[in-house]
């Protein structure tokens, strides 16, 4: 990404995601919402495809973003749920400090893409989750950074819970790299300079932005995806993105942060 070319938008679609680990991959979920945005056009809610389902599932996502992140247009995504785990989980559990070998390693305990409830993994009904457990009081740096946000661990959280979305979501991450034919940059893990071409799914954190823009009549789930859209566009415009892709850390602090995941927008 060029710094000079602040003003000529690098994207064409802006799509945002509110992320909800409730109940199985394949339910109807009213707090799981996609709104969408172009260079010219304010964000419109994104309805999934006709089904028996009012709502999106999570399955049915990551099918439409597998599908539509393979088209010749090139789009930006944020999702607003944990892509890794701090490094204390890595070395707990002796785990390459690679991304592709942690979602198929986490995959393999905690199966949440199968059609089942998250708490039941988390309990034994499937998979092995009790080889791969953290601590919730690891946070990842990029959280520390935020002030806010919950670790990724915290599965008694009240409300928004991060860990759920989290351990619900890595896996359909996997399945997005898998069935995208290399055409999707997932930033950092790929690399912090996305290259041309290619679709870019970054982690976002709403807190950061919702505040911005009037709610409306949207729910909070609505109103969430939607700040995520129209931010992701308007910072692509006005040369923050390109600042935001490139954060000010230390080396030592952007390897930690190549492991662990990064939230876009955090400085």
């Amino acid at each position: 990404m060029e710094p000079g070319l602040h003003n000529v938008p690098t994207f064409t679609r802006y799509i945002g995601v509110d992320y909800s680990g409730a109940e199985t991959p394949t339910s109807s979920l009213r707090g799981l919402r996609v709104y969408s945005a172009t260079p010219n056009s304010a964000p419109v809610e994104v309805s999934p495809p006709p089904s028996p389902r009012r709502y999106w599932t999570r399955r049915g996502l990551a099918e439409w973003l597998a599908t539509e992140l393979v088209k010749d247009e090139r789009a930006l995504v944020g999702i607003d749920h944990g892509f890794s785990f701090p490094l204390a989980y890595f070395t707990k559990y002796g785990l390459a400090h690679d991304w592709p070998a942690f979602l198929d390693d986490f995959q393999r305990h905690w199966p949440t893409d199968h059609d089942v409830y998250v708490d039941f993994v988390r309990t034994g009904l499937l998979g092995n989750a009790a080889a791969r457990v953290g601590d919730p009081n690891w946070f990842r740096l990029t959280e520390l950074r935020t002030g806010t946000a919950s670790s990724v661990f915290n599965f008694n959280a009240r409300q928004r819970n991060v860990a759920k979305s989290t351990h619900s979501g890595i896996p359909w991450l996997r399945y997005i790299r898998n069935n995208t034919q290399g055409k999707v940059h997932f930033w950092p893990f790929d690399g912090w300079d996305p290259p041309a071409g290619k679709s870019v799914v970054v982690e976002v954190y709403p807190r950061l932005w919702s505040k911005n823009y009037p709610r409306a009549d949207r729910t909070p789930d609505q109103h969430d995806a939607y700040s995520v859209a129209a931010t992701l566009c308007q910072a692509d415009q006005d040369g923050t993105l390109a600042k935001w892709l490139s954060p000010k850390l230390t080396p030592e602090e952007k390897e930690t942060a190549s492991i662990e995941g990064w939230i876009l927008g955090v400085s």
